[in-house]
Formats: structure tokens, sequence, C-alpha cells
């Protein structure tokens, strides 16, 4: 079976423009101890100046407009393969002009979303006018996450992150690709892992730039872990440790959580805006690695369409399923594992090898979570390095 497709263009009426402004000029801010910045959480003055902004300087039109330039469509799957007729998709489908491109699927991430993409898709696509060969060309399907932004929200129970792997091979079948490869980071990462054992005769390879794996034999965790490894083993537990508070919500409470953020628009960028701060490699200025338009367009995509507690249910939906960690089999698919310095999960290749066929280990010298933002150019080199090997 397959689904139609409609064409889609992001269009958000004026009113709920207008109700934002309105929402943000009327935020009752809370205290914060004299002297303390970020120690207990966002920082009042950095969330205050940004939604000033946000209210009197930011142009939603023009962002509008900019992720309109990529043809996008929608459709409701159907695959008689998987669980998931009737689920609704928003995606990007940016199809390259040189012959013998190789579809891609890219996946993103919480609190991600496809906007993340936008200094990629160019050079992905049309590498010939990036510096790049047209060997390396690529079509690029870039989906919401069922729940994420366009796609969302859900409306039932049990869509998990395997739930959204299924969808994105029903996704790429539709679209009439036999053989394609996979991208992801974040859940994106997880759900690129995910494909590869339920689609592999169709996939080329994968690669991410979040790998998921733990020891093999949990009696001796640092077989085979090197050196140079400990520094990333240091960060993963100092991350689980102290920056895993979100997670512990949105797994078990995220309706409960949903009230203040789906309310209050400057609760939602305090949320998120956080979260870019501490996961990239901004050395804790989050200005250094992303502008204010950036965050704040990526923001408003959760705002505009409401999905915030539909985006957080993944996290509920996926631990009641148990496939939070690294999933429930072996990716015999060729793979490549990007590893960026302030990444949040950096497992040892030791680690990974019994998860993942390792066709490509790269250790980034700069960049955090969200790279395809923070760091296009490499992560773009890498995954064309990649798949030139497997095409």
């Amino acid at each position: 079976m397959t689904s139609a497709i409609q064409p889609f263009r992001i269009d958000i009426a004026q009113e709920v423009l207008d109700d934002l402004r309105l929402r943000l000029a009327n935020t009752r801010w809370p205290d914060q101890i004299p002297g303390t910045t970020w120690e207990y959480g966002t920082d009042v003055d950095t969330l205050r100046d940004l939604c000033e902004y946000w209210r009197d300087g930011y142009d939603w039109r023009a962002a509008e407009a900019a992720l309109n330039t990529w043809p996008q469509f929608t459709t409701d799957l159907s695959d008689d393969r998987f669980d998931v007729d009737g689920i609704h998709l928003q995606f990007v489908h940016a199809r390259s002009a040189h012959e013998n491109a190789v579809p891609l699927i890219l996946t993103h991430g919480w609190p991600g979303s496809i906007a993340e993409f936008m200094k990629v898709l160019g050079p992905l696509t049309d590498p010939t006018s990036f510096g790049g060969d047209a060997g390396d060309a690529f079509h690029v399907v870039a989906p919401s996450m069922p729940g994420y932004g366009f796609s969302g929200p859900t409306t039932r129970t049990g869509v998990d992150i395997r739930k959204v792997a299924e969808c994105n091979a029903a996704l790429m079948r539709t679209l009439g690709y036999d053989r394609y490869g996979a991208q992801g980071g974040d859940w994106g990462a997880i759900a690129t892992a995910q494909l590869g054992l339920i689609d592999p005769d169709h996939l080329l390879g994968i690669h991410v730039n979040m790998a998921v794996a733990g020891p093999a034999d949990s009696a001796n965790p640092m077989t085979g872990v090197l050196p140079e490894e400990m520094a990333g083993l240091g960060s993963m537990g100092e991350f689980m440790a102290n920056e895993t508070g979100y997670q512990q919500i949105q797994s078990t409470k995220p309706q409960t959580l949903a009230y203040g953020l789906n309310d209050s628009p400057s609760g939602l960028a305090g949320w998120i805006l956080e979260k870019f701060r501490t996961w990239s490699d901004c050395g804790g200025d989050v200005y250094s690695r992303f502008t204010r338009d950036e965050l704040l367009t990526n923001i408003m995509i959760y705002w505009v369409t409401g999905t915030i507690n539909a985006s957080t249910r993944l996290y509920c939906e996926t631990k009641r399923t148990g496939r939070m960690g690294a999933g429930d089999g072996r990716v015999e698919v060729p793979t490549a594992i990007a590893i960026f310095p302030k990444e949040l999960y950096q497992p040892p290749r030791a680690w990974c090898e019994p998860r993942y066929n390792i066709a490509q280990w790269t250790r980034m010298e700069s960049g955090g979570h969200f790279a395809a933002m923070e760091e296009p150019a490499a992560l773009v080199d890498d995954i064309r390095t990649f798949f030139r090997t497997v095409r």
C-alpha cells in the first residue's frame, strides 16, 4: 500500500503571531538569586533579552519564507509492513539535479526540528555549488518526526522511537526509494539505528552523530577503552549525573509539564534555550554558536504547532517500550559514527563495535550535540566521505 502525498507550505495565521506577542509582553518573570546566572537553570536576564527580541525584533515571516524555499509535503502513512497507517508526516523532499544522487533521509531530535538542517540541505543536494563534487549528491528527505512540528501532534498511544523508524521506512517506500541512506543525531540517531534493524534490505548504510551503546561485558567495562576516550566517558558520566532531569520528567509526566510549556512562550523558550547552551560546544556563550533568529525559529516551530507536549511524549512512549537505550540487536548495515567533542554520549569504540557494523569512525575537532547547526561543513564532509563507499 502507498500513501497520498500533498504539497505543503508553512503559513501561520497572523492571529497566532499576535497572540504570541501579547503573551510575551505579559510574561510574569520568576525571581533569581542575586549574583547567580545559570547555576540553577536558565538565566533570567538572558531569557528576558531573548524574549524581548522575540516580541519586538524577530521576523517569523522571514523565517517562514526561508523554510518554504525547500519543497515540503505531507502524507498520512500507509504500509503493510508496519503499524503506521494514518500517522501524519510533514517532510522536506529536496531532490538533487545531479544524476545518480543517492536518497538520504535525515532525522532530527529533541529539542530540534527540520530547521536544524537548513545549513546542510544545499551542500547535500547541490554539492557543486558548495565546492563539492557532483558524485556526492543526495536527494534529501527530512521529515518532522511524528508528533513534532508540522507532523504533530500525535493522536494515538505507542508512538515510540521504533515507530519513528517505521514511519521513516514507510515514507521512503512511499517516495519510491528502494535503496537509500539514513542519517541522524539525538533521537534521530536512535531512530536511524532502529531503521538499520527493521529495514536493512533497503539501506545502503547509516550515519549517526550520536552513538548509543554500553559495555558488552558489564563486569569489565573498560576492556578495549583507549586513553583518548576517557574524557568522553567522563563527560558522559557528568551528563547522566547532572543533566537528565528533563529526561526524567519527559519520560514519566509529559502531560503535567506541557501545561506550562504550551501556555507560556517564555517558559517554552527557557526550557529549550538551556539545552542549546548546555549541549553545544559554545563555552557557556550560546550566541557564539547560534544566532537569536536560529534559536527562535526552532522554538517557533514548537510554538505555532502546539507540539511541545507531543514531542516530549516520545520520551514517555519510548521508556514504556524499553527502547531508551542501545536497542535490541546489532545494526549490520555499514555504519558511520561521527563523535563531536561536546556530544552528550561519547561511548568508546569498543562499546560500539558489538552494536554497529562500523565502517567509518570520525573524531571531530569541535562541535556538540547540534552538529548540523554547529559544524555543518564538517558533518556534510563526513556524510559524503562515508556514502562514497556504499553508493
